[in-house]
């Protein structure tokens, strides 16, 4: 098996300080994520905007997100990791105040795309300097720290996101960074360093191509997932040329890359075995735990009747476990094998998945508790273990493009999750329907029984016609909220299987063996 690199550089200042500095930058822009969510409505009508139209508040950040995450290697390469990181910050603080100011939606898109370009770099940069500060053995510790913004805070977003709208304006779910941003960068200028390596291609050439490529690639395919379900998808001509231009664009990009002298992403790095099976497994987590956080809410609203600000207290337990998990999980890495923990993680997710699928109209708020703390605790145990693993085989040098593409993958994973969960609710409900309305018939027993009921209530307010009508109706919408049920069960049922086949993919991990750092090494 092959060892884990030998650390050779180790920053000035503690650690841990300069831990403290870039997750305030983490939680800050991963919260971004998921707390304007639940505001949408209130950004509609306070912008005069259609509901469908307030969405692209969401998709305007994902998209120029996505475009920035690749890159980031390459930009702190050539114009130094931290001047980036506090460029990033200085540009998300400034968009945030942006957002809060915006007088029209168009407004608030462009700022919301100004945030995405500045907080996208600020997660894999982090990541990258949080691993290069630490020794490898105990990298896992620092990988818990990092879950707690990367994991925890999409959860308690719309706990977050909806407390500050209903008491105070959903103007302030983008003010509450002004002050974070400004202690962050200025921590950053304190304690953050570049390393000496970061130096070597500053002369490089810039890959305009490159560059061009991958924002097409990833523009146009974000913009599929977000939109595809209200167009139809293929069925919308917009849609089929948007795929074939991500697609054109993707194999473009990658044949460029590795051809060119000084590319903006370098590919080569998937040739190490451990970092590409850690981006699959990265990708099924982040639709897994974005796809529940985005169906979760939206069953107990919909069928269950929760407010929305009722609805984010059902899921906070499931931050709650994460938080305190992570915790316990980073003391655990390199005491327990990677391996046996990645796959506790993956059967405690498919166990809280299958659970959820036995979910009726009929449960109380703890059916649903239970499960999502399960949820949050099986994460916890994937995600820093995996974390440690995916980037345990990789050089120094290579860290700060490789967190790029690790944290590209874990928000594609999670739109492709949300796309799915939007999709599978629509069709599933269609299906589900039509098997079902075939009983509504005066000869099959349950419908008659349950007909007769419905209209002997409604026949004492009101005369037999109407009765009769309101009857069909309330039975049929009866059939309408079952439809709906069985769709969200299929979903659930769904993420079940696909964290049950995660489990192959995690014996294909080379074994970690820590290398004691040398004394001469340490600066």
């Amino acid at each position: 098996m092959a060892d884990a690199p030998q650390q050779i550089w180790q920053p000035c200042h503690n650690p841990w300080l300069i831990t403290l500095s870039v997750m305030m930058a983490v939680f800050m822009e991963v919260l971004d994520t998921s707390i304007a969510n639940i505001a949408l409505p209130h950004i509609a009508g306070s912008l005069s905007a259609t509901p469908e139209e307030a969405t692209w508040v969401l998709t305007s950040y994902l998209v120029s997100n996505a475009i920035i995450l690749p890159m980031t290697g390459w930009l702190g390469n050539y114009f130094g990791r931290k001047r980036v990181l506090i460029s990033c910050i200085v540009m998300f603080t400034f968009a945030s105040a942006l957002c809060g100011l915006a007088w029209s939606l168009p407004t608030l898109v462009i700022a919301r795309v100004l945030q995405g370009f500045g907080g996208g770099a600020m997660v894999p940069i982090a990541q990258a300097i949080m691993l290069e500060s630490f020794p490898p053995q105990k990298r896992g510790a620092a990988m818990a720290v990092f879950a707690q913004g990367v994991v925890v805070a999409p959860i308690l977003g719309p706990v977050i996101g909806g407390w500050i709208t209903d008491s105070y304006s959903w103007r302030w779910i983008f003010y509450i960074n002004l002050p974070v941003g400004i202690f962050a960068a200025l921590m950053a200028k304190w304690v953050v360093e570049d390393p000496p390596y970061i130096k070597r291609n500053k002369s490089a050439d810039i890959d305009f191509i490159g560059l061009g490529l991958l924002a097409v690639w990833l523009g146009t395919m974000q913009i599929v997932l977000d939109k595809g379900q209200e167009a139809d998808w293929f069925g919308a001509e917009w849609v089929r040329w948007f795929t074939l231009t991500s697609i054109a664009a993707f194999f473009a990009f990658v044949a460029w890359e590795f051809h060119v002298e000084h590319p903006l992403v370098d590919l080569r790095v998937f040739q190490n075995r451990n970092f590409t099976v850690g981006l699959i497994l990265m990708t099924s987590l982040a639709a897994i735990l974005y796809g529940t956080t985005a169906q979760l809410p939206l069953f107990l609203q919909t069928l269950m009747g929760y407010p929305a600000l009722q609805s984010g207290y059902a899921l906070a337990p499931r931050g709650v476990a994460a938080f305190f998990t992570t915790w316990c999980v980073g003391r655990l890495v390199g005491k327990i094998r990677m391996r046996t923990m990645l796959l506790f993680g993956f059967v405690a997710l498919a166990t809280s998945s299958f659970m959820l699928s036995d979910i009726n109209l009929q449960v109380s708020k703890m059916n649903v508790i239970w499960p999502s703390v399960i949820n949050g605790i099986a994460i916890s145990f994937i995600f820093v273990p995996l974390t440690t693993a995916t980037m345990s085989q990789l050089g120094q040098a290579q860290i700060g493009n490789a967190s790029g593409l690790y944290n590209l993958m874990r928000n594609l994973g999670g739109s492709i999750g949300i796309a799915f969960v939007t999709t599978m609710l629509a069709r599933g409900a269609q299906t589900h329907q039509a098997l079902m309305v075939g009983h509504l018939t005066a000869t099959d027993p349950a419908f008659a029984e349950q007909f007769a009921a419905a209209k002997n209530v409604l026949g004492r307010h009101t005369d037999p016609t109407t009765a009769t009508m309101q009857a069909y109706n309330a039975v049929y919408s009866l059939l309408d909220q079952q439809a709906h049920l069985w769709a969200f069960v299929d979903n659930f049922y769904m993420f079940g299987l696909l964290a049950l086949g995660g489990i192959p993919l995690v014996f294909l991990f080379k074994r970690i063996k820590y290398v004691k750092k040398p004394a001469a090494a340490a600066h």
